[in-house]
């Protein structure tokens, strides 16, 4: 009798299915639930940049390139036109104050200084010619009044005599009235006499300030007709080294002209033109550091120009301490100029992805990738941010530009 022969449940190839079907609903739970979905990118170690965050002292400054001036030039302009009649200095000359540079001829101008000369001399002569009248009229009235007191002198005793006399009946009548007549005519000619020398007095000294406040005007006027013609010598206003154009004698002068410039010799400073951004934040005091010869130097801006042109302004500077040797009019510097007081922050050094990312995210480097984070960054200078939020010392940030990055989110370095 043959034996049913009973069927088993699990079989190996249902087992290996089912196991089969159990790993990858797992897998796909897995995928769904814990993998990482984020958009990824493969890309080149060796092609990027990769910088270390870190603390650091951090001076927020601006690079300028400035131009080196002498601290103080005088210019040369002609006070006078003219033809040039000699040059004796040359450009380039080291000159001393007082020093001829070159002379001028005009013919016209000194004839006119002589007439004017003429005129001022006929004037002071006139002047004086009256204050001696003036003088010799004061002299008269006071001879005047001498010979009056002088007269009265005598007869003032005399009539006094006579008068007792005559009322003792001891001189005759006519004699005593001729000698009263003439003591009382001359006590009255001494009184109108000085009426007129005191009134004549106070208007003669109003008249003699005035005429000697004219003299002086006009000796003044012509000490200065007189410097017109110095005006036609040009000389070294300081000591320095002279520069001017090229001037030839016979040349034509129009007054006003500039004809060179003296610059003191060994002191100077540098003009820095600066973008108007930064006006508000430009002030004197501020100091700047440059190099000259690998030699490091401090300048300080001791002025701001108020002026604003083609979107720029001026400050001057001026080196603290030693300046350097060898510098020369003209020469260029390149300026880092201090905005603020340093202090020690959290830097994150610059690069091309600021350009990418406004400073708002960048790539943190973690192990064979680099993942994308959100930060914060505030000041800036030339070589670090300061980092405000979102990094820690230590962190590793690709700092190269991100322009074929796109939008994602990872990065997986080769």
């Amino acid at each position: 009798m043959d034996k049913k022969i009973k069927k088993k449940t699990w079989t190996v190839k249902r087992v290996v299915t089912y196991t089969g079907i159990a790993l990858f609903i797992v897998f796909v739970g897995y995928q769904f639930i814990f993998a990482d979905r984020r958009s990824k990118l493969k890309i080149d170690r060796e092609k990027i940049t990769i910088s270390t965050v870190q603390r650091g002292v951090f001076q927020e400054f601006i690079p300028q390139t400035g131009t080196v001036e002498p601290s103080r030039t005088v210019y040369l302009d002609a006070i006078e036109g003219g033809t040039i009649k000699r040059v004796v200095a040359e450009s380039g000359a080291l000159v001393k104050k007082g020093d001829v540079i070159l002379e001028l001829s005009n013919l016209n101008r000194e004839l006119d200084v002589l007439s004017r000369e003429a005129s001022l001399n006929e004037s002071i002569n006139r002047v004086r010619e009256t204050r001696l009248g003036i003088t010799q009229n004061d002299l008269q009235q006071r001879q005047e009044l001498a010979s009056i007191d002088n007269q009265l002198q005598i007869l003032g005793p005399q009539y006094l005599r006579q008068k007792q006399l005559y009322e003792k009946k001891l001189i005759a009548k006519q004699e005593f009235e001729k000698t009263e007549a003439d003591y009382q005519y001359f006590k009255e000619r001494r009184k109108i006499t000085y009426e007129v020398y005191r009134n004549d007095s106070i208007d003669r000294f109003r008249q003699l300030n005035q005429m000697n406040f004219s003299e002086r005007k006009m000796i003044q006027s012509l000490e200065g007709v007189g410097k017109i013609l110095d005006n036609l010598v040009i000389r070294a206003p300081i000591d320095g080294q002279l520069s001017h154009p090229p001037l030839d004698p016979g040349q034509n002068v129009n007054t006003g002209q500039r004809l060179g410039w003296i610059d003191v010799v060994g002191s100077y400073k540098v003009r820095v033109p600066i973008d108007e951004l930064y006006l508000p934040r430009i002030s004197t005091g501020l100091r700047a550091e440059t190099t000259f010869n690998n030699k490091d130097y401090l300048l300080e801006i001791t002025y701001v120009y108020p002026g604003v042109t083609n979107g720029r302004f001026e400050v001057d500077m001026n080196f603290i301490g030693e300046a350097p040797v060898g510098l020369r009019r003209g020469l260029s510097l390149r300026l880092r100029i201090q905005l603020s007081q340093s202090s020690e922050e959290l830097l994150l050094p610059t690069g091309g992805f600021y350009k990418d990312t406004g400073g708002n995210w960048v790539y943190v480097v973690e192990a064979d990738r680099a993942v994308r984070r959100d930060i914060k960054l505030g000041r800036k200078n030339t070589e670090n941010y300061e980092v405000l939020e979102g990094l820690q010392p230590g962190d590793q940030v690709i700092t190269s530009s991100y322009e074929n990055f796109g939008d994602n989110e990872v990065l997986l370095l080769n």
